[in-house]
């Protein structure tokens, strides 16, 4: 079967809705179940963490000096704005590091996919993983899980691949996994590129691509050449770069012949099988606690009874500092605590409109300042969002699927395709990439690991890896 991948996509977003609603999306849960056990065997969660912490020490110590050398004013991270380093700031890194220049460049790019580094612009800053770094395992472990997520980043294919195959073994490779992860032990390689080869089998009789538009009989001069067919592609070397990908992560090990999953692996897969919310639980005494700890603790609750842990919180502080202390946590580096400040604001009403208005200015605040301020104006929430650029309703939407990305499930991940003002999903891609987001590759990553439709992953999954590269 011949895959012709179509110039102008035909991918499209389900439905579009208001992104007013976006923000809510994060409350609106399923009902509770059990929380499943994991498999007997799988370590703590404070040995799990540990074991991210050893990993990823590199591209913490790396993040670490981004954020002592290259803050405001002290330095350019980046080459014209771009993810990658610039010679001079690598270089200057390995210099103060005592590291290769190369090994510098490496644990950067993983400090970008685990989330502990953010660049704006030309300059970095620690995101918000790094600052919980030695005090919150889960911070840890969403971090090694965003690395994992982006195996296929971390570690780019051989060249001289066909994208196409390449594209369906990142596609496969979750079933692998988790052929890996029931099976409890070392896997001969040979059964799983058995494994692998069955599905993507099943993906080509699955996907059904015609070409968009007419097309010239091969020979006719101006008729383009059809592409390699993906069928013709070995698939054991893209296995043994999948298999070596996922080693470099910490997910798995090779050897004589075999894979294993690590214990972090193992318990990842396990997580994502049984689609488990690693968010913070909601403590009791709230009313006692800061801001940001106040709105973690009401982040599982439902939106009435959110509201009404707010209204204790705010009952018992002025309503100044109260007002303050919630634009503080929402200048965090953490999406979902930037959504629910606002919506505590909501219940404070028009004594915090001063100071709404007083972070318009700011970037990370103004869509959600817009937004209360259209509200508090009469403006029905369905409608709200009309006061928005289309660029700030963009921002917006990053900024609600990182912490979606972060504290939700996968199908709420997808869900919030159908939120995005864009009528496509190349348009939506192409948005994305132009407003800058510091989260915009991990929140593709996310979204390419958890959409079901092999098409539109792989071409999320090529945005991503563009952001990540500095490409185009």
């Amino acid at each position: 079967m011949t895959s012709r991948i179509p110039r102008d996509s035909r991918l499209r977003l389900v439905r579009p809705r208001p992104l007013a609603a976006a923000p809510q999306a994060m409350n609106q849960r399923r009902p509770r179940r059990p929380a499943p056990r994991p498999p007997e065997g799988t370590p703590a969660r404070s040995e799990l963490a540990g074991m991210a912490r050893s990993g990823l020490a590199d591209a913490a110590r790396v993040a670490r000096w981004a954020d002592s050398a290259l803050g405001p004013g002290r330095g350019s991270a980046t080459a014209d704005g771009k993810a990658t380093l610039s010679d001079a700031t690598a270089a200057h890194a390995a210099r103060e590091l005592g590291l290769a220049v190369a090994k510098v460049r490496a644990d950067w790019d993983t400090a970008r996919l685990a989330g502990l580094v953010e660049v704006h612009g030309g300059t970095a800053r620690p995101g918000w993983r790094l600052r919980a770094w030695n005090r919150d395992d889960s911070a840890v472990l969403r971090g090694w899980v965003a690395l994992f997520d982006a195996w296929s980043l971390a570690h780019p294919e051989p060249a001289g691949q066909e994208p196409a195959a390449v594209a369906e073994v990142v596609s496969a490779m979750p079933q692998v996994l988790s052929f890996l992860q029931l099976s409890a032990g070392p896997v001969p390689v040979a059964q799983l590129l058995d494994l692998l080869e069955q599905r993507v089998t099943e993906l080509r009789t699955e996907r059904c691509e015609v070409p968009y538009g007419p097309r010239l009989e091969p020979g006719t001069p101006g008729a383009e050449p059809d592409p390699v067919p993906a069928t013709d592609t070995p698939l054991a070397p893209l296995l043994d770069w999948a298999l070596h990908a996922l080693a470099s992560v910490g997910a798995l090990t090779c050897g004589d012949g075999h894979a294993t999953l690590t214990p972090l692996g193992n318990w990842a897969v396990w997580v994502k099988l049984e689609q488990i919310c690693v968010a913070a639980q909601s403590p009791a005494g709230n009313i006692e606690q800061s801001a940001e700890g106040m709105l973690r603790g009401c982040a599982q609750l439902r939106p009435n009874a959110a509201r009404a842990e707010y209204r204790a919180w705010l009952a018992a502080r002025p309503v100044g500092s109260a007002v303050t202390e919630l634009l503080g946590a929402a200048r965090g580096e953490d999406a979902l605590l930037r959504g629910l400040a606002f919506e505590a604001l909501r219940v404070v009403g028009a004594p915090a409109e001063p100071d709404v208005r007083g972070v318009l200015d700011e970037p990370t605040l103004r869509p959600y300042a817009l937004l209360w301020l259209a509200e508090h104006d009469g403006i029905d929430p369905e409608d709200a969002h009309e006061v928005l650029t289309r660029p700030e309703a963009t921002w917006l939407w990053v900024d609600t699927a990182a912490a979606v990305a972060d504290h939700g499930e996968a199908p709420l991940l997808v869900r919030h395709l159908e939120s995005a003002v864009q009528a496509t999903v190349p348009a939506l891609l192409d948005e994305v990439r132009a407003v800058g987001h510091p989260r915009t590759v991990q929140v593709l990553v996310a979204l390419a690991a958890a959409h079901p439709d092999p098409a539109l992953a792989k071409a999320v999954r090529r945005a991503a890896f563009q952001v990540h590269t500095g490409g185009s």
